[in-house]
């Protein structure tokens, strides 16, 4: 009896020790699956959406600043000097006509040499005639036998002396009413007054400036550009010129100078303003050039993210990692940027780029697609 009910109880402990064991292991396995799945969720990474990269052709415009200036300055000065200026008829900010009297000078003295000039040309035009007429007198006696060679050649000789002395009075009446005009100072082509440096009093030196005046009153931006940029510039290409203080108005590109500066990389792209609008020489300005279609790296806008002050993009590698890469933005729209510094055909992140870290493993949902290709024209990026 005894021997009975010791094997039970042995029996019984070697089944609780069974079902312990059991129950540890179901346990410990249970762990063990956990681990294998948060490791694998590990190894995948982020689940991402990419896009490739795509070359296509996009309205481009080119940012500049620059000094407004005029397209032509005309110093205007006086050909005659010693004269006091009685009159000053314009001031600065007005707009004259070509020939329209701006200063008027003292022309006392002229008018009295001009009355002098005019008599000595009378009298000389008197002697002129006077011997012509004995030259005609002297060849006629001459032929009739009455008057000798010498006398002829007297009487020719004082007809020619006579008409050079009324050619001399002439040219000296010429010269005091050209001296006489000179002292009224007229505008020499319409423009607008920019600055005046004569007063009423004044003597006036000979090739003194006066007034130096815009030419037709046109004015144009010196608009500094990027030497990487310039060669998208042409003559003829339209602007958007605009200051905080007067607006904007439009242009068009005049000229693109042939020369960088050295030292600051930057050439000169004058844009001739279709009007003034209020600007005047040396204001600052800013304009937008419109350079046409362009070809162009476009990416979707959403990849493209700002990491330390620098514009990137995710690039995905082959074995689905993920590496910064930074560009530079040339313009954006709702669904697409253009950029440079990134190879058509790469893929980028798309979803879910922002939470990504460089050399991140990520798992790719769905195929690669490409950057839209149709959009509204792009505005220009901030540079």
């Amino acid at each position: 009896m005894a021997t009975k009910t010791l094997m039970r109880t042995q029996l019984l402990r070697a089944a609780l020790l069974a079902t312990a064991a059991l129950a540890l292991a179901s346990c410990g396995g249970g762990e063990d699956k956990a681990a294998a799945e948060k490791k694998a969720g590990a190894t995948a990474g982020q689940t991402v959406t990419v896009a490739t990269a795509a070359l296509t052709s996009l309205p481009r415009v080119i940012n500049a600043s620059g000094t407004v200036s005029a397209w032509e300055e005309v110093p205007v000065g006086a050909e005659t000097g010693g004269l006091v200026a009685t009159a000053v008829l314009v001031d600065e900010g007005s707009y004259v006509r070509q020939g329209q009297p701006l200063v008027q000078l003292n022309d006392a003295l002229l008018r009295a040499q001009l009355r002098q000039q005019q008599a000595a040309v009378q009298s000389a035009e008197a002697n002129a005639a006077r011997d012509d007429a004995a030259l005609a007198r002297a060849q006629e006696l001459k032929e009739k036998g009455f008057l000798s060679q010498a006398s002829l050649d007297t009487a020719l000789a004082n007809q020619r002396a006579s008409s050079a002395g009324a050619a001399s009075a002439r040219a000296a009446l010429s010269e005091t009413q050209t001296r006489l005009a000179q002292a009224t100072l007229r505008a020499p082509v319409s423009g607008l007054i920019i600055s005046r440096s004569v007063t009423k009093g004044q003597i006036v030196a000979a090739g003194a400036e006066m007034f130096r005046m815009v030419r037709d009153g046109r004015l144009e931006l010196d608009a500094q550009v990027p030497e990487t940029e310039l060669g998208l510039i042409r003559a003829g290409q339209s602007a958007t010129v605009s200051s905080d203080q007067v607006g904007e108005t439009t242009g068009r590109v005049r000229i693109v100078t042939s020369e960088v500066n050295a030292e600051t990389r930057l050439g000169v792209a004058r844009i001739a303003l279709t009007s003034g609008g209020g600007f005047r020489p040396g204001m600052f300005a800013r304009a937008r050039i419109d350079v046409g279609a362009q070809p162009a790296i476009t990416v979707p806008t959403a990849s493209v993210l700002y990491r330390e002050n620098r514009s990137g993009v995710f690039v995905l590698t082959a074995d689905n990692h993920v590496r910064f890469q930074p560009v530079t933005v040339l313009s954006r729209s709702a669904t697409q940027t253009s950029v440079e510094g990134l190879q058509a055909g790469a893929r980028v992140v798309v979803d879910g780029a922002g939470f990504l870290g460089d050399g991140d493993r990520v798992s790719v949902s769905g195929p690669a697609q490409a950057a839209p290709t149709a959009a509204p024209a792009a505005a220009p990026a901030a540079r």
